[in-house]
């Protein structure tokens, strides 16, 4: 018996996921995410990493792999110093076993030497998803859209074949679109909004987030917001149309719920086109380097609301949802359990399968 912790600590969320495996087969998969805001208190991740283990069980742990995105939040100067802190809390917290890190060659290396070059494991997040579905499928794109960004993931020859390796790269060819099922201010959605037989310009201030749309349009349920709101105030329907109203600085005095929604649709509408247009570019990457049909993997909180809606968009071959492929709950935490296995794998000496959930 082998069991094998991933951690994917982030700027806003931190997920874990133990896997257990016996006989070349994974027996047993756990999930535990909390939100965890590291520019409000970034000493205090330690604590938070025990305690998402404890709420996986106390089974002792054969080794511990990791990725990490949050060295991208601006509590720290440089993503040097945001990768040094981190593994420095991750040492803290698993001070008694082997701990290996993603890098963005989807290598897992010792934590002492990824010390040594603290960028090359910096947002490689995305290397562990590959991995994982490359086991799966010899050419694809995978797109995954979680609370705060959504990573677009080419695979060619059951390889990871990204272009883009830093998220400056990424953004620059289209596998990072830095927007979100929760996090992303409204207003870098859209500039304007057709409302009230006009267009309004939208407001620049931080007055409503994607979480309110698709709270509104039924996308999500108050438990699936789990981040804060942009006015700090609650997730009720109510609440979420008078953040939604302020973006063209009105409310819900000025506006009938009826116009809010179509504000709230309007906006969705051009986050797809967002997505769409990052994974337009890679899609078109694939077609042209291989003579099969590109099926888009679609993962993450948005998956069915946003990455299917996008992959449609473009006329994607085919369209697989990652819950057909892997156990229920995998797909809201894929680069942790992409981590726990590879690091499975590594400690075996091969891949080891997924039992029958």
């Amino acid at each position: 018996m082998v069991t094998v912790l991933g951690l994917d600590i982030g700027g806003a969320n931190t997920k874990a996921v133990m896997l257990s495996t016996k006989t070349a087969e994974i027996t047993r998969f756990r999930l535990s995410s909390t939100y965890f805001p590291i520019w409000k208190n970034s000493q205090s991740l330690p604590d938070i990493l025990i305690n998402l283990k404890k709420q996986l069980g106390e089974d002792p742990l054969d080794a511990l792999g990791l990725t990490i995105t949050a060295e991208l939040s601006d509590v720290y100067q440089t993503k040097r110093e945001g990768i040094n802190n981190i593994l420095s809390c991750v040492k803290t917290a698993f001070c008694d076993i082997p701990i290996f890190v993603l890098t963005t060659d989807a290598e897992l290396l010792p934590i002492g030497m990824t010390e040594k070059n603290p960028l090359c494991v910096a947002a490689a997040n995305w290397a562990a998803t590959g991995w994982m579905m490359a086991r799966y499928f010899n050419d694809a794109v995978i797109v995954d859209v979680g609370s705060t960004s959504t990573s677009i993931i080419p695979i060619i020859n059951r390889h990871t074949a990204a272009r883009g390796k830093t998220d400056l790269d990424k953004l620059i060819c289209g596998e990072l679109v830095y927007t979100g099922s929760l996090r992303t201010n409204v207003a870098t959605i859209v500039h304007s909004i057709p409302t009230k037989n006009g267009v309004a310009s939208v407001s620049s201030e931080l007055f409503a987030l994607s979480g309110d749309v698709h709270l509104v349009l039924e996308n999500i349920s108050e438990t699936d917001y789990t981040s804060e709101t942009a006015d700090g105030r609650g997730k009720t329907l109510t609440e979420a149309y008078a953040r939604l109203a302020r973006t063209v600085c009105a409310d819900t005095d000025m506006l009938a719920i009826q116009e809010i929604t179509g504000i709230a649709k309007y906006i969705y509408e051009q986050q797809i086109n967002q997505i769409a247009t990052g994974l337009a570019k890679t899609y078109l990457y694939l077609k042209n380097n291989t003579p099969d049909r590109v099926p888009v993997i679609i993962t993450g909180l948005g998956k069915n609301f946003l990455a299917r809606k996008a992959a449609e968009k473009i006329g994607a071959d085919t369209i697989v949802d990652l819950d057909t492929l892997l156990p229920k709950g995998v797909a809201l935490a894929t680069p942790a359990t992409g981590v726990a296995w590879m690091v499975a794998a590594k400690l075996i000496g091969e891949v080891p399968s997924w039992i029958s959930q």
